[in-house]
């Protein structure tokens, strides 16, 4: 049985769970990045840029406070967020039924400044699934059971949370933008995961795939308290991530020795 859609979905909106140090910094290292983010501009192929740190915080603030109370032994990172799945919700990886109805979490999302008409924000009402989020977080709920359990010693960011968007609606990924634009987006979001790392203080961070690995690279070089490792992205444009992605990822995270098989 899915581990997932097998769970009743939440009505209302979920409770703040307290403030503690880590939450604190990690929220306040966001809303830095926000700001820092609002002031940039893209040039074409991008037509619109979407920032659900911004329009679905709520959600966001909520999936921190609760499961980013404390230090973290392993940090996932992954790069942007997905049309169906943070961009919904805010979350990381955050296709809908995974965040609603495995995490708990409900919260007004709100509409972007700059919407794109053929990427509608629909929030927890978004009936598509993101494959990518789908993937990942129903391997957490079958490894791991509950929520608690995973995010007792592990939590997942993103690289950057924006989302840029063409005006076809396809997704522009960060990897493809001009080096003009990109590095003021790199000093920024490394910037923000030095600070989400002083955070969670983890011995282990873990790029989703080769782009974030590279990020984690370059912005924690030097850093000798941190080993850094990566695992295959599960987006369903990866031939691999398709042949049994879970699998994998699992042995991937033996041979590193993050856990055991």
């Amino acid at each position: 049985m899915d581990p997932i859609a097998s769970l009743p979905a939440p009505l209302t909106a979920s409770a703040l769970a307290p403030l503690t140090d880590t939450s604190k910094d990690l929220l306040a290292a966001a809303r830095t990045l926000n700001a820092q983010l609002a002031s940039m501009h893209f040039s074409p192929p991008v037509a619109a840029v979407l920032n659900p740190l911004d329009y679905a915080w709520g959600v966001y603030e909520r999936y921190v406070r609760r499961f980013a109370a404390g230090p973290r032994r392993v940090v996932f990172l992954g790069m942007n967020p997905g049309p169906f799945g943070m961009m919904q919700t805010g979350v990381p990886f955050g296709e809908v039924a995974a965040v609603r109805d495995w995490m708990g979490l409900m919260a007004e999302v709100k509409q972007p400044v700059q919407p794109h008409p053929k990427r509608p924000i629909q929030g927890f009402a978004c009936n598509r699934s993101e494959v990518s989020g789908r993937r990942l977080w129903t391997w957490v709920a079958e490894r791991w059971g509950a929520p608690e359990t995973f995010f007792a010693e592990s939590f997942v960011l993103n690289w950057c949370p924006l989302a840029f968007l063409e005006v076809s609606g396809r997704n522009f990924t960060p990897d493809r933008l001009p080096a003009s634009g990109l590095r003021a987006l790199e000093a920024a979001c490394d910037a923000h995961l030095q600070q989400a790392v002083r955070a969670l203080q983890p011995q282990w961070v873990i790029g989703v795939g080769g782009f974030a690995e590279r990020r984690v690279q370059s912005a924690l070089r030097g850093w000798p308290a941190i080993r850094i490792g990566t695992i295959l992205h599960p987006s369903p444009a990866s031939p691999a991530a398709n042949r049994g992605w879970a699998e994998q990822v699992n042995q991937q995270l033996a041979d590193l020795g993050v856990w055991p098989p």
